[in-house]
């Protein structure tokens, strides 16, 4: 078979295709939505804040053109009892994550949240929207860390949960490639977002972290944004089952 050769402007247009991020109401995933939608797609997203009149003190109006609905990944029933109203799914977006400070991770109830978090939900949700992308021959981006590929002192289970979700799209990225659906992972580094804000309020611990970036500086979510883009586009129709780091090389 011949590779088609198209030209890249159109390629990435997404005109009459329809995402759905999850953890879409900030941070890379709100990146990755606005992208999305600047791009032409219709996008849904999804927080854990009531309407989305709650987010209308946010810097930029995040949810200016989303359509959003709330959600708890962290409990298997309010993943099942969800319904957003989607007929029809191009790209599901998977960037909810959780990560919590002063080593109380360490703590089996808090370990636990932040796995079902992390990849539970992952699964959970990859699986229940399978057949909706592969009636679309769609594909699906999971947002993973460089955590997966090295320590992060004091987070077990964000490292153990990160870990587990490369294992994951590899797995599923075999699996569903098979049916005509692809799917792969990002895994960021230091990015700009509320997540991080515990390292780059301090600017000594900002400092320390600039010091570790061989591009010498943070990332932002327009960073991730711009590969899930390309991810998600024709462009990248024979990638399956990869994680790719951005991370200005911090990880080197």
């Amino acid at each position: 078979m011949n590779t088609v050769v198209m030209d890249a402007g159109q390629a990435l247009r997404l005109e009459g295709k329809t995402a759905l991020v999850i953890g879409g109401s900030s941070g890379i995933g709100n990146g990755i939505a606005q992208c999305f939608r600047r791009q032409g797609a219709t996008v849904h997203v999804s927080g854990t804040r009531v309407d989305a009149s709650a987010y209308a003190d946010e810097e930029g109006s995040v949810l200016t053109g989303l359509h959003y609905s709330q959600l708890d990944v962290s409990g298997a029933a309010a993943l099942q009892a969800w319904q957003p109203d989607i007929e029809r799914l191009d790209i599901l977006v998977l960037a909810q994550g959780a990560v919590v400070y002063r080593r109380q991770e360490f703590e089996t109830e808090t370990f636990n949240h932040v796995v079902n978090v992390n990849l539970l939900s992952v699964m959970q949700l990859a699986t229940r929207f399978y057949p909706a992308v592969k009636e679309s021959l769609g594909s699906m981006i999971f947002i993973g860390s460089i955590g997966a590929f090295k320590s992060v002192v004091g987070n077990p289970a964000y490292a153990a949960s990160k870990a587990g979700l490369l294992g994951l799209t590899r797995t599923l990225g075999d699996a569903w490639g098979r049916e005509g659906v692809r799917v792969n992972a990002i895994a960021p580094g230091m990015i700009a977002t509320k997540m991080t804000e515990v390292t780059t309020r301090h600017p000594e611990r900002l400092k320390s972290a600039l010091d570790s970036i061989s591009l010498g500086r943070l990332g932002q979510p327009a960073d991730i944004a711009n590969l899930a883009l390309f991810l998600v586009s024709p462009l990248a129709s024979y990638i399956t089952g990869q994680t790719i780091i951005v991370d200005g090389g911090r990880s080197l």
